[in-house]
């Protein structure tokens, strides 16, 4: 017996992704098959795994050793907020996303507004436990740096305070400036495509970030083709002994994309593990690039290397937007429950011919909250009942099917609401 409905409500997900795939090819853009790694990552995955390493975020941060406050709060329930002070670079990377920021044009020109940034964040949230320092190129602009550096010492007195540097302008005379003005972290940028001598500088800056600053990283997007390079890159770090190196799974910034095609470089497909219109301005995933950070990540392990390691996927960018939504309505409604792991609120669902089996069964339960709705021809129920139905059947042997349905608490001009963003079986 097919369930229409269910059916129905499937092909309407699959819909969304088809279509927003559609879009973009449409404008050029080029996909890898669906799926295409998705052996060899489940396979490194799990080699990762059986060596002790730890997955976070429903395995979108996978780390052995050091890990930073920073990215653990990235998610976490304190927090961490990062500002800008320019937007000004003396780089032209062609995978720079800057330009995607609302604004970036006036603040480019005139700088970023951060005091009004860190002003607003100490009124919504003093517990605020890292403060991160982007740019653009923050040392471009030191004086706005040291004075961010400073007020964000003096409105949150714990705070774990970081910047993100390409490294081509530190000297000790600024690195003394930034450990004065409480600098706890400093991440070096290193591109795949530096020349020699830009590399050995940015290896000099690091050697030097170490005698000031406390914790000295690199965080880097892993280019997918260059594991050969990144070995040799992960050698240099370990022989300086920086504290370790968060490799970020490489994106598409929606354009330049003449640069990634001449590059032979595809996009990740599926886009996403769940569609949603994510605020995060980095992009697309491009395909190949997380499975060669999970074999770096193996490599790194059996080279005994000892620098921390954090793989820091898109989708756990995405983890950190969601659970800022969805942290707010945790008791909101009663079908809904948070999920600890991916954070978006769940629920269970039947769909069809299952509803009335499967509200008979919870009714006799004693399950009181569900939700019918006539127009799905669907009845939600929270993942706490989910073993009240599981196994049941209809007279003519066909089981139900109940179905694990995820939401996105959203606020706007007329008010709250949830909206449901994906199915999945629940058996």
């Amino acid at each position: 017996m097919e369930n229409e409905a269910l059916q129905r409500a499937r092909r309407e997900y699959d819909n969304v992704e088809e279509r927003y795939v559609a879009t973009l090819e449409e404008k050029g853009l080029i996909f890898a098959p669906r799926f295409s790694d998705e052996k060899r990552i489940a396979e490194l995955r799990e080699r990762l795994a059986q060596k002790g390493v730890i997955a976070r975020n429903a395995g979108a941060s996978l780390s052995c050793g050091f890990l930073s406050k920073a990215c653990v709060e990235c998610t976490g329930q304190n927090g961490s907020e990062t500002f800008s002070t320019t937007f000004k670079c003396h780089r032209d990377c062609y995978f720079c996303f800057n330009k995607n920021q609302a604004d970036y044009d006036r603040f480019f020109r005139e700088g970023c507004p951060w005091q009004e940034g860190l002003e607003r964040c100490a009124a919504e949230n003093e517990s605020l436990a890292c403060i991160g320092l982007t740019g653009g190129e923050p040392l471009l602009d030191l004086e706005n740096a040291i004075a961010l550096l400073k007020r964000a010492k003096e409105l949150f007195p714990d705070a774990h305070l970081r910047m993100y540097t390409s490294g081509d302008l530190l000297d000790a005379h600024i690195a003394e400036q930034l450990r004065e003005a409480h600098l706890d972290e400093i991440r070096f940028s290193v591109k795949d495509d530096d020349d020699p001598s830009m590399r050995e500088r940015v290896l000099n800056a690091m050697r030097l970030a170490k005698d000031y600053i406390p914790s000295v990283m690199v965080e880097m997007p892993v280019v997918p083709g260059n594991l050969e390079y990144m070995k040799d890159l992960l050698r240099d770090f370990d022989e300086i002994g920086i504290d370790g190196i968060n490799l970020l799974e490489f994106c598409f910034p929606f354009c330049n994309w003449d640069e990634f095609a001449a590059r032979g470089l595809l996009l990740k497909n599926p886009p996403f593990e769940i569609m949603y219109d994510y605020g995060y301005s980095g992009g697309l995933a491009v395909a190949g690039s997380e499975a060669d950070i999970l074999e770096l990540f193996d490599w790194a392990l059996d080279e005994g290397l000892s620098l921390g390691i954090h793989y820091c996927s898109l989708e756990n960018k995405h983890r950190s937007e969601i659970r800022q939504k969805n942290e707010r309505a945790r008791t909101l409604h009663p079908v809904l429950s948070f999920d600890e792991d991916d954070f978006f609120l769940k629920c269970c669902k039947v769909y069809g011919d299952d509803v009335a089996l499967a509200k008979d069964a919870l009714e006799e339960a004693g399950c009181t909250d569900m939700l019918e709705s006539p127009e799905e021809c669907s009845l939600s129920f929270p993942l706490t009942s989910l073993k009240t139905v599981s196994g049941l059947k209809h007279d003519d042997g066909t089981p139900l099917m109940p179905q694990i349905c995820s939401f996105v608490y959203e606020t706007d001009e007329e008010g709250a609401y949830f909206i449901d963003v994906a199915i999945k079986d629940a058996r």
